[in-house]
């Protein structure tokens, strides 16, 4: 691991708070020092795609996100991103009374639902605001229910 030097310099004029990251090469202790920080705003994903650049994502245009083969896609309201990220990665840092898994491949995010249509014979389709759809899991369903019935 290599040695971290952190510098806080005071700039009155800033209206926000402003981070660099200065490193030889960006490594995996470099993503890990982006990610968390890029953590500390739930509303905001920084995320760097398969072709390394990097996106600010907000949050709340967040429609689902997949798994395809071992890449990530994060599906927006006007683009799809492809990460080297995990599924359970994003699960961890995205806002859990937003985004609920509904697979082993799909996290979806509740507000962009537009209708969830339970069947009889127990499955369960989830209809999105963009006229898009998916279905979820068997295992998934009873949280499902219960997240949007508030019994959680």
């Amino acid at each position: 691991m290599k040695h971290l030097k952190i510098v806080f310099e005071q700039d009155a004029r800033l209206p926000h708070i402003e981070v660099c990251i200065r490193s030889a090469e960006r490594d995996e202790q470099v993503e890990y020092l982006i990610d968390k920080i890029a953590a500390f705003d739930t509303d905001v994903l920084l995320i760097t795609d398969v072709s390394n650049v990097t996106h600010t994502i907000p949050s709340d245009t967040i429609i689902r996100l997949t798994v395809s083969g071992k890449q990530l896609n994060i599906c927006t309201e006007s683009d799809t991103y492809t990460v080297s990220r995990t599924l359970q990665y994003m699960e961890q840092i995205l806002d859990p009374a937003r985004f609920i898994r509904i697979s082993r491949h799909e996290i979806v995010n509740l507000q962009k639902v537009q209708r969830f249509d339970f069947s009889l014979s127990g499955t369960l389709c989830l209809k999105f605001l963009d006229g898009t759809e998916t279905w979820a899991s068997r295992r998934c369903i009873s949280a499902i229910r219960k997240r949007i019935s508030g019994k959680e």
